[in-house]
């Protein structure tokens, strides 16, 4: 079957987008894209934040349609552009009622686009906000591990809620540590690509009350729409696939990824 000819799962449980960028999607109108999602159970959705600049218009997102939300912070790629008026950004936002988290926010050692220095001072600076501002953090983390793991160890017991490692695609050290510091992975199409048994041993290793659901959309399309933008609508491939790695049912992985997302973002805390 071709993948123009593949139907879409609809498994009637409710979904929650963990992670995309809805500012970054051009093959439809934003009404358009979260319709299509809404009509296979996708019933939130949080829209991240990567630069100083996108950070209005993620909040702007977020306060146009009442099932997105939105998330404030600077990417590793971007750390550079990082100023007081960011920081100061994110604390006047952070107790809007769309705001669930600040990130993306990490460590990126593959492509290096900014300084190392700079990307661990403002990924700490970030934490820190985070810390005073009582969100979870969203995680991006490539090729930096032990100073990814440092980092979660010194700010995680300031942290109520702790947050996301987003595409998790970093060593299984990691993913350990993470988890026993009570973080969840994130998990999206990269988990059905041929050559990613390193993402599908983690997802075999990680307890199911540990994983979020995602696309990073429009990046990342999972198998079998490789090739066209991605979106929220694909998410319940990712879902199939880890069924099929952890040997359970989808509505399993759907029921308690959902409750996962509700505990990390969504829930008030006491």
């Amino acid at each position: 079957m071709s993948k123009k000819n593949r139907t879409i799962p609809a498994y009637g449980l409710p979904i929650i987008e963990t992670h995309f960028h809805l500012d970054y999607l051009k093959t439809a109108a934003p009404d358009e894209i979260l319709a299509a999602a809404r009509a296979i159970g996708v019933e939130r959705f949080m829209s991240i934040s990567v630069e100083p600049d996108n950070m209005p218009g993620v909040l702007a997102l977020a306060e146009r349609f009442a099932d997105v939300f939105a998330t404030l912070g600077v990417h590793p790629h971007e750390a550079a552009k990082f100023s007081d008026d960011t920081a100061g950004y994110i604390q006047t936002h952070a107790a809007h009622d769309k705001v669930v988290a600040v990130g993306e926010i990490g460590l990126d050692y593959f492509y290096d686009h900014c300084d190392r220095t700079v990307q661990r001072q403002v990924f700490a600076r970030q934490l820190q906000l985070a810390v005073e501002c009582d969100l979870p953090v969203v995680i991006h983390t490539r090729e930096a591990d032990d100073d990814t793991m440092a980092m979660l160890r010194e700010y995680a017991p300031q942290l109520r809620r702790k947050g996301v490692v987003h595409s998790f695609t970093s060593g299984m050290e990691l993913a350990q540590v993470a988890v026993e510091l009570g973080f969840c992975l994130g998990i999206n199409g990269i988990v059905t690509f041929n050559k990613a048994d390193n993402v599908r041993e983690v997802v075999a290793a990680t307890p199911l009350t540990h994983l979020l659901l995602e696309t990073d959309a429009p990046f990342l399309t999972p198998v079998p729409f490789r090739g066209v933008e991605n979106a929220p609508v694909y998410l319940p491939f990712v879902a199939e696939k880890i069924a099929e790695v952890k040997g359970i049912r989808v509505e399993d992985v759907l029921e308690q990824t959902y409750r996962n997302a509700v505990r990390e973002f969504f829930s008030p805390l006491g």
